[in-house]
C-alpha cells in the first residue's frame, strides 16, 4: 500500500456513530405503552426566554409502570410545562397536582402499535440513509486519491474497509428496530 493515502475511518466511523446515537434518541422518543422518562427528551419548554428541555426546569420521575411525573421548580413555570407536554404531539394528557405534573401513559391499542412500529421503521431507515452518505463521502475521498494516483489494489482494500464498516453499521440499525418493533408490539 501507497504511504501518501491514509483513509481517516476513525472520522467514517464517528460519524456512523452519530446517525447511531440520534436514532437512539428518537426511538427513545416513541411511547410503547410503558411509561419511560426519556419519552419527554424531545419536549422542549420556552423558560426563561430560551428552549430549554423538561430535565432543566423539573425532576422527571416514573413512580410507576403507567405514569411519569415531573416536579416542576418553578411555580412560574408549571403551565409553560403543561402547554409544551400537550403541544408536542405526544398524545398525553397532563394532569396538573400544585407543582407537580403526572402525565399517566394509556395503554396502547393494536392498531396504535402498528402504526409507531411504522414511524420507528422510518427512523431507522433515516439512519440508514445517514450511514449511506458517510460511506459516500468515504468513497469519493478513495475516487479522488485515485484520481491523483493511487494504485488499484488500494483502491479496493479501502473500498472494502468502507463497506464493510458500513455493513456493520447497517446491521446494528437492523437489530435496534428490530428490538424497538418487539418492544412496541409487547402487550
Amino acid at each position: 500500500m501507497s504511504d501518501d493515502f491514509e483513509l481517516d475511518t476513525d472520522d467514517l466511523k464517528r460519524r456512523m456513530d452519530g446517525a447511531m446515537s440520534n436514532l437512539k434518541t428518537e426511538f427513545a422518543s416513541l411511547r410503547t405503552g410503558r411509561a419511560s422518562a426519556s419519552m419527554l427528551e424531545p419536549v422542549m419548554v420556552d423558560a426563561y426566554g430560551s428552549m430549554t428541555p423538561i430535565n432543566q426546569v423539573g425532576t422527571v420521575n416514573v413512580p410507576e409502570p403507567r405514569m411519569v411525573t415531573i416536579n416542576v421548580w418553578d411555580k412560574g413555570l408549571v403551565g409553560k410545562v403543561e402547554k409544551a407536554i400537550r403541544e408536542s404531539g405526544l398524545g398525553i394528557n397532563p394532569q396538573l397536582n400544585g407543582t407537580i405534573i403526572m402525565l399517566p401513559i394509556p395503554e396502547l391499542n393494536e392498531e396504535r402499535r402498528r402504526d409507531l412500529t411504522k414511524v420507528a421503521g422510518q427512523y431507522a431507515e433515516h439512519a440508514r440513509v445517514s450511514i449511506r452518505n458517510v460511506r459516500r463521502d468515504g468513497m469519493d475521498q478513495i475516487k479522488k486519491a485515485k484520481a491523483d494516483g493511487m494504485s488499484e489494489d488500494d483502491q479496493k482494500f479501502w473500498e472494502t474497509e468502507v463497506q464493510e464498516l458500513t455493513d456493520k453499521m447497517i446491521k446494528v440499525v437492523d437489530e435496534a428496530l428490530e428490538s424497538k418493533q418487539a418492544e412496541i408490539m409487547q402487550v
